[in-house]
This record gives structure tokens, C-alpha cells and sequence, in this order.
């Protein structure tokens, strides 16, 4: 797919600089973009040049967010600040602010837990975007359809003009794989998973979870159902195994097409509705 080409290159470019605690060479003079992104599994930290390039990333495995809700607020707050703390000394500059995403349906005083936390990091909220927004900006599509499969939950949206006209969020993701894999082997659930992190476990991982993708298929294929989307892309971290689009193909009966990556998509997406920040 021509569209993911450049998508692809993005997502290369951050993998080869994501946690080594270096910052690639940019324009001082036109400032950063920065966003946070507060998964179930992980938190990240992106940084773009002017030209949404890549310069900095860094990420810490993290269990503060259930479902799309910070349930340790001040962990999650000490991750955050630790992680600007690192692009502060690799770009030898402040950072003053990110922009942060919510999931789809998220209601009430929810909405700004992810805004204080980037206050409480010591910086001030720029954009706050949801998700399937943020995921649309960096792959380019105005239309179409995004499953997000994340670790506690997975996000469906259809998009119009670069807008969501429906999203959905159904309680299955990563954590599920996870719970599958220590029942399996019977492990305890820490120990399943930094087994489903292993990439050379991850063929036969695959199979063990395969019926937790088969389950989020089958739920995207009858919340897609009623729309004609094209094309459908599929991202996320819990969506990394090799042929996991391949199922999402067979249920939705339509090509599903998954970038390099899915786990960074997200993120830079945040960082990408950013407003330029002067050094």
C-alpha cells in the first residue's frame, strides 16, 4: 500500500533511536514537537523536529493505566517527568510542553487526567487528541477505518475527513494475550509478560494468543459491519505478531494492512498535533 510507505519510513526511523538516550541533529531555531502518549503497557515520549522527523524517543514499561484510566496517578506522573528528563539532557534543551491523547468514549473529569499528568511532569498541555485522531495524522488517511489494538482495550474508528464518525472501545487487548500465555504455561502474569515482550518467543507466542486476536476480529468485523471503510489499518502494540492483520483480513472479509512498528503509531500521531514549541 503506497500510503504506508512513508508511514514505514517514520516508524524505521524512530525504532533506530527509541530508548538509546541519543537526540538525531535538528533546526534549534524551529523548535520541537512533543507528545505523550499513556498506554496500558507502556508510557512514550516523542520528539519531532518542524517537519515531524523523528528526533528523539524514549518509552518505560509501566502498569499505571487500566483501560484507558491512570489508576497510579503518581507513578505514572514520576514516569512522565523521568522521561522528559532524558530528552532534556539528549537535546540539550527544556521542553515546555506535550500534547497528550484519550481513548475513544472517554467521558467526564477522565478527559483531563492526561492533561494534568503532563502538568504535573512539569510541563504545560498543548494539544489533548483522541487517539484514533492522532493515529490518522500519521498515516495520512481521511477516511477509512483504524483498529487500535492496545493493551487493555481495543479502539475502532471510522474516519471522515480526517475526523471520526464512529469509534468504539471494546475491554480486549495485549493484557488478555497475556492472561492466555500464563494460563498456558501456567506462570504467574509478570512472568507471561516479558514472555510475550521476547521477540524470539514470538511465533509460538502467536499461536497461544491467536484466539485473543481471533475474539477482536470478530468484535471489529460487526462494529464495521455498516460502513464501507477503505482502507482498514490495523495498530497498536498487542497488534506486533507477524499475520495478526492476515486474521483481521479473513474476519473483515477485506484487506487489512498493518505498518512497521504499530506500537509507535499512536504516539508520534500525538506528537504530530503538537504546536511548534520555540527553544
Amino acid at each position: 500500500m503506497t500510503i504506508l510507505k512513508e508511514v514505514n519510513q517514520i516508524l524505521e526511523d524512530f525504532h533506530q533511536i527509541v530508548n538509546t538516550g541519543q537526540a538525531l541533529e535538528f533546526d534549534r531555531s524551529k523548535g520541537i514537537k512533543v507528545g505523550v502518549d499513556l498506554g496500558t503497557s507502556s508510557i512514550v515520549l516523542v520528539v519531532l523536529d518542524e517537519e515531524n522527523r523523528p528526533i528523539f524517543g524514549a518509552f518505560e514499561y509501566a502498569d499505571v493505566v487500566k483501560d484507558g484510566l491512570v489508576i497510579n496517578y503518581q507513578q505514572c506522573v514520576e514516569i512522565v517527568r523521568k522521561l522528559k528528563g532524558q530528552a532534556e539532557k539528549a537535546l540539550g534543551c527544556e521542553i515546555k510542553s506535550a500534547s497528550g491523547a484519550i481513548p475513544p468514549g472517554t467521558v467526564g473529569n477522565n478527559k483531563h487526567v492526561v492533561g494534568h499528568v503532563i502538568e504535573s511532569a512539569d510541563m504545560m498541555q498543548d494539544q489533548l487528541i483522541d487517539e484514533p485522531s492522532a493515529a490518522a495524522l500519521i498515516l495520512g488517511i481521511k477516511k477509512g477505518a483504524v483498529v487500535d489494538v492496545g493493551g487493555g482495550t481495543t479502539g475502532i474508528s471510522v474516519l471522515q475527513k480526517g475526523k471520526p464518525i464512529f469509534t468504539a472501545d471494546e475491554p480486549t487487548g495485549g493484557t488478555h494475550m497475556t492472561l492466555v500465555l500464563a494460563g498456558h504455561h501456567r506462570i504467574p502474569v509478570e512472568e507471561a509478560e516479558l514472555l510475550k515482550r521476547d521477540p524470539t518467543k514470538a511465533k509460538e507466542n502467536f499461536v497461544i494468543v491467536r484466539p485473543v486476536l481471533e475474539k477482536m476480529a470478530s468484535i471489529s468485523h460487526r462494529l464495521l459491519s455498516q460502513y464501507n471503510s477503505s482502507p482498514i489499518i490495523l495498530v497498536g502494540g498487542a497488534a506486533f505478531f507477524e499475520g495478526s492483520e492476515k486474521i483481521f483480513s479473513r474476519y473483515l472479509e477485506k484487506e487489512v494492512y498493518k505498518p512497521l512498528f504499530p506500537q509507535y503509531v499512536t504516539p508520534i500521531g500525538i506528537a504530530m498535533s503538537s504546536q511548534i514549541q520555540s527553544l
